[in-house]
């Protein structure tokens, strides 16, 4: 199983790495773009119509990018108690079954993400981003919806690959107590590697 799990935890850990360096950007951008719309706003008492649109969609795109991080480091919200006061089998049971029922409720969340940015709501134009092609002497271009939404689907595919990841693990602690497992690249990893 540690043949499986060794190649997954490098990939994930690259691709995850990456998406982590784009989310920061991504946040600061929004920044940016959300401080331009308070300054046009209330300093010059002219709103762009662009900022809201454009602070969303990258916003989507961050979060997409962030949530896999955090849920292989353990980051969201969670009640731990109760499989850390099992003992470690009977806990490492249930981590594992909700481990299966998450993969379960994103394997159906792949279908909707897909449809929902590449189906029907993907094909309309977003309402004020536009690609300035204009500034260089072309026509400007309206930005799809589908480049916004897609951040669902590309988000929930790489949840899904984090998942098995974890399920993976998991696998590997209940049937080998002193195995060795990848390191996951979390802070806390990093921490203990000094």
């Amino acid at each position: 199983m540690l043949t499986v799990l060794s190649p997954l935890c490098w990939v994930n850990t690259w691709i995850l790495r990456a998406g982590r360096q784009v989310a920061w950007i991504a946040l600061a951008l929004m920044v940016v773009v959300i401080l331009a719309q308070v300054f046009f706003r209330y300093v010059l008492n002219n709103a762009l119509a662009w900022p809201d649109e454009a602070a969303r969609f990258l916003m989507l795109w961050m979060a997409a990018l962030m949530a896999p991080s955090a849920m292989r480091w353990g980051g969201f919200v969670s009640i731990d108690m109760v499989p850390q006061a099992l003992p470690r089998v009977a806990g490492l049971v249930l981590t594992l079954a909700l481990l299966i029922l998450s993969l379960l409720v994103l394997i159906l969340a792949l279908g909707h993400g897909y449809n929902h940015a590449f189906g029907f709501g993907g094909k309309f134009n977003s309402s004020s981003l536009r690609l300035p092609l204009d500034w260089i002497g072309l026509e400007s271009v309206r930005v799809k919806l589908r480049y916004m939404y897609a951040s669902l689907f590309v988000g929930v595919v790489l949840l899904t690959s984090v998942t098995v990841e974890l399920i993976l693990r998991t696998l590997v602690q209940l049937l080998d107590r002193d195995a060795v497992l990848p390191p996951t690249d979390s802070p806390i990893d990093m921490l203990g590697a000094d």
